[in-house]
């Protein structure tokens, strides 16, 4: 069944100018020269230290490119671009766009979409000029990716301190290895090629109800759950804590590992 809804809590700013394509290049973490008409990218803005900031998928309109954001971290991103423009002919203004999605079928028609970057499970990223009118709700969304282990946001992520490899972004098509310079390259790079990744973004369940809160092993803790629907939810968990006896709230949990993570742990 095609089901799609609405995300009220995302935000559009749209990147106009003959240098968008440059300027955004240079700052985030994918290859901004593969966002086209049906064909979005998904990057992060991190800090200089490589720490997680933001994220937004890239979508193109021919014209402009258009950031589908968490709506509360829109004018932060905004401003912290900004800081950069320096001479580039590139103007960023926040829109009236809608956006959504769309998981189990094709997309709506009238809509400017582009299947999700992360995985084909994860469906359509919709931008709409009027309100999306969905056949499903919010909370059928979550628990969807909530079940892919797809990251949202601050849901899922902690500002200046998340590494994108801990998230999934590697695997899930969130960095270029290839393309150039960016802030935060080195310390990603670094991440990767010396195998410092010690926790992991994974899904988690519950015997009962999930509640965001801390994990532990034993009298241990060794990880965070952060985004929930229901029994199910996200949680940071250290590498080497991932089977047996762990517990959040009183109850047993779970670690789930998707078939796409692909886990090294740090020396």
């Amino acid at each position: 069944m095609n089901l799609f809804t609405a995300l009220p809590d995302r935000a559009v700013i749209a990147l106009s100018g003959d240098d968008r394509v440059s300027f955004l290049q240079g700052l985030t973490s994918n290859d901004v020269t593969l966002a086209a008409p049906g064909h979005a990218v998904w990057s992060a803005l991190l800090t200089p230290q490589g720490r997680w900031v933001a994220d937004f998928f890239i979508l193109s309109d021919g014209d402009r490119l258009l950031l589908d954001c968490e709506r509360e971290q829109a004018a932060m991103i905004i401003q912290k671009l900004s800081r950069f423009k320096l001479r580039a002919k590139v103007t960023l203004a926040l829109t009236d766009r809608h956006a959504g999605v769309a998981w189990g079928g094709a997309p709506p028609a009238g809509v400017l979409s582009a299947p999700d970057p992360r995985l084909p499970e994860a469906g359509w990223r919709l931008l709409s000029e009027g309100p999306i009118e969905g056949n499903a709700d919010v909370a059928a969304w979550h628990t969807h990716r909530i079940g892919l282990g797809l990251p949202d946001g601050t849901r899922d992520l902690e500002p200046d301190r998340t590494l994108l490899l801990e998230a999934g972004f590697d695997e899930l098509n969130g960095v270029s290895w290839s393309k150039g310079c960016y802030m935060g390259q080195e310390l990603t790079a670094r991440t990767r090629y010396r195998g410092l990744v010690k926790r992991r973004l994974l899904p988690v369940h519950g015997v009962g109800p999930l509640h965001p809160g801390k994990i532990f092993d034993g009298d241990a803790e060794v990880g965070e759950i952060r985004s929930v629907a229901g029994t199910h939810g996200l949680a940071f968990v250290r590498l080497g804590h991932l089977t047996g006896g762990l517990t959040s709230g009183g109850q047993s949990v779970t670690v789930e590992t998707p078939d796409w993570v692909k886990l090294k742990q740090a020396s």
